[in-house]
């Protein structure tokens, strides 16, 4: 096991940004970048002990500070995915919030969690602990926020801790945007993968990729991924729900409580598996639908439609404005403590 740090650019006024490696012998190695959170890269061998990079991203600092519209690995917040007209009401008080996505509010505003610099600390040789203080106002948030966030190198895994507390009341939601490929990033389309989501329902989506309130059941819809399907099979289905989101990008209720299975997504070709375990009540599925050919990758290949995977652990979107959904409120005396694991293998 080994925990390295190394510039990886500087910020507009001159902050530098620093890419921490942990590395295990033969095993996984993961790069995290100051700026964001961000999983820069993500080594897994497949079933052959070869190793690949399995997650999106871009070989240069620019590449992020360039792109406001990716969140390629990023750490998200203070609420992670959509908030209706970047509204919501809280004790009695109404709070708007910025709005960057068609009149909403995606992934806490403009100037979210990914696109900040955060304080680093090494904790032996396979931990770093980031940390962030978001001030009462940030983006139009209430409340000083105080968070931590942990990455930790596991024998086949990588563990994510998420911790925070607040002086006054607020709304959170936390997660990490990294898209999956885990044929390799660059390696063209994952719609051969298969999916499994332990989940028997969805939150459907208006127009806007707003939750209408429902909970509806996969049963009988494209969104049905109780067993193995490969990514592909059903994207074209001329659904109204792909049709609204130009394919998947949609939040599932999980089954059960605790930290559990939420997913299981695999690669036919190099065997490689990803299980991704959370103790939160959501799963948001993403299959990349705006990648557009306009941003060049880390392994110096351009990224296309579905050209990798997201599956965000999380509360549901939008969650403040529907009573009936999971609370995302924090409380001054709280502490918001949730984690999500992903954990490789191989088939053979």
């Amino acid at each position: 096991m080994a925990l390295t740090a190394e510039p990886f650019g500087a910020l507009p006024d001159g902050s530098p940004v620093i890419c921490y490696t942990l590395s295990r012998p033969g095993g996984l190695t993961l790069r995290v970048l100051t700026y964001g959170g961000i999983v820069q890269s993500l080594e897994v061998p497949d079933a052959h002990g070869d190793m690949a990079n399995v997650v999106l991203g871009f070989a240069s600092l620019h590449g992020y500070l360039a792109s406001d519209n990716t969140y390629f690995g990023g750490l998200i917040g203070r609420f992670a995915n959509r908030l209706a007209g970047g509204r919501f009401n809280l004790d009695d008080k109404s709070y708007t919030v910025d709005v960057n996505d068609g009149g909403n509010c995606l992934h806490g505003g403009r100037s979210g969690f990914d696109s900040q610099l955060w304080h680093a600390e090494p904790l032996g040789d396979n931990e770093l602990r980031l940390s962030l203080t978001s001030p009462d106002g940030d983006q139009g948030f209430p409340g000083r926020l105080n968070v931590e966030v942990t990455y930790r190198l596991l024998e086949s895994g990588v563990h994510i801790g998420y911790r925070a507390t607040t002086d006054a009341p607020t709304v959170i939601n936390l997660t990490n945007h990294s898209y999956f490929n885990l044929a390799g990033e660059g390696s063209g389309s994952v719609e051969a993968h298969t999916l499994v989501i332990d989940a028997d329902e969805f939150t459907p989506l208006r127009q806007d990729l707003i939750p209408t309130g429902e909970v509806a059941e996969v049963a009988g819809t494209p969104l049905d991924f109780r067993s193995e399907t490969a990514i592909g099979a059903r994207l074209r289905d001329p659904h109204p729900q792909l049709l609204a989101a130009r394919g998947y990008d949609h939040n599932y209720v999980l089954r059960g409580a605790g930290l559990r299975r939420a997913a299981r997504l695999a690669d036919p070709a190099t065997g490689r598996v990803l299980e991704v375990l959370t103790d939160q009540p959501g799963l948001q599925l993403y299959s990349g639908n705006f990648l557009d050919g306009s941003h060049v990758g880390t392994g110096g290949r351009v990224y296309r439609q579905g050209d990798g995977l997201a599956l965000e652990t999380q509360h549901f979107p939008d969650s403040p404005n529907h009573s009936a959904f999971p609370s995302t409120e924090l409380r001054p005396g709280q502490l918001f403590a949730t984690s999500t694991t992903w954990q490789f293998h191989a088939d053979r």
